[in-house]
């Protein structure tokens, strides 16, 4: 899966102080087994980890609590992968219930910390989230859809074709996390604005379907777990960047594209370019100028996402409470000290 990929990655990096890793007892390999193994590396991070016993009378909300409690990050990678003769309702509505009981912890011990979701579909399960998150009274700004793999992807695209330097590609992809909702804008970097509209068209769609390649690849004995851990933690490295404060930090380390609440469309969320601050999301950058055929794309994938959006919000609505919960404290809350614990 993604998680042992993601805890070699996060202990790796250098504004990570504490690494606390969760997981189910039924895990094909013990947390704690992984913690140890983590916990070997050239790293001054602590490592600790945590275990649910689903069948036990343990109270999971006091094991949920120690994991979670003081946590700047909570990355959830959870939830099971789409299966053959499974629609996207039925993978909705069991990823939802593993989410929400995620997610209402981090509101109850963790309610300043940023809460970065790689649980589908993330189209619908972010605003779902959202909703727990307004029932609590919290700050929806904190949910995060974990979208920088489709970046990830048309960079690595874009360098295989022209065979210029990553570090002179920098593609936004913006809108959605699945199909044509995932919209890369090529016209808004150096290196891929040069290339002709009929390869950016072959491009957008490789990018669209490029977990069904890793897929195939894998003989369907597995996703696309190792980019995926790399594109998360790519993403955690600005958002930790941001909350430790340092204005001296440039700018472009402090920003990468993710899915969430937003009003930079007509749409209540979209993926787009955000910088990251001490309190979190600092600035969700405007979509810029678009080439035609982009612009075209836009209206395509908005209409997918508004759907998936709604669908959300619709599975969730009936598993929440009807007033409001003020159990955490007001993202207005400022850090002492931020840490930059997970």
């Amino acid at each position: 899966g993604i998680g042992q990929p993601l805890a070699l990655l996060m202990a790796m990096d250098s504004n990570v102080s504490e690494l606390a890793l969760l997981d189910l007892t039924v895990a094909a390999v013990p947390a704690e087994g992984v913690a140890a193994d983590v916990s070997h590396l050239e790293s001054s991070a602590k490592i600790t980890s945590f275990v649910m016993d689903p069948t036990s009378d343990d109270k999971p909300k006091d094991i949920l609590g120690a994991c979670f409690q003081n946590c700047d990050l909570v990355l959830i990678p959870a939830g099971v992968p789409r299966k053959p003769g499974m629609n996207r309702a039925d993978l909705l509505n069991i990823n939802l219930n593993v989410a929400k009981d995620l997610v209402e912890a981090c509101a109850r011990f963790c309610p300043n910390a940023m809460v970065a979701l790689i649980v589908n579909p993330v189209n619908s399960i972010v605003p779902a989230m959202c909703e727990v998150y307004k029932r609590h009274g919290l700050d929806t700004s904190k949910i995060l859809g974990v979208t920088s793999l489709d970046g990830v992807r048309a960079n690595r695209f874009i360098h295989d074709f022209t065979g210029l330097p990553l570090s002179e590609i920098d593609v936004p992809v913006v809108g959605g996390h699945a199909g044509a909702t995932i919209l890369p804008l090529f016209s808004q970097d150096q290196v891929a604005s040069t290339l002709p509209l009929e390869t950016l068209s072959e491009l957008d769609k490789r990018v669209q379907d490029a977990g069904t390649e890793v897929v195939k690849a894998k003989g369907g004995r597995g996703s696309a777990t190792l980019s995926m851990a790399f594109a998360a933690a790519k993403l955690s490295k600005a958002i930790l960047n941001g909350l430790l404060g340092d204005e001296s930090t440039p700018v472009e380390r402090r920003t990468a594209c993710t899915y969430l609440a937003s009003t930079v469309t007509d749409l209540p969320f979209f993926a787009s370019k955000v910088t990251f601050g001490q309190l979190g999301v600092q600035t969700i950058h405007p979509l810029g100028q678009l080439s035609a055929y982009e612009q075209q794309r836009l209206l395509e994938a908005k209409k997918l996402l508004a759907g998936e959006i709604q669908d959300g919000i619709n599975a969730i609505l009936p598993l929440l409470p009807s007033a409001t919960l003020p159990i955490g404290s007001k993202s207005s809350d400022r850090y002492e000290q931020p840490s930059a614990r997970l």
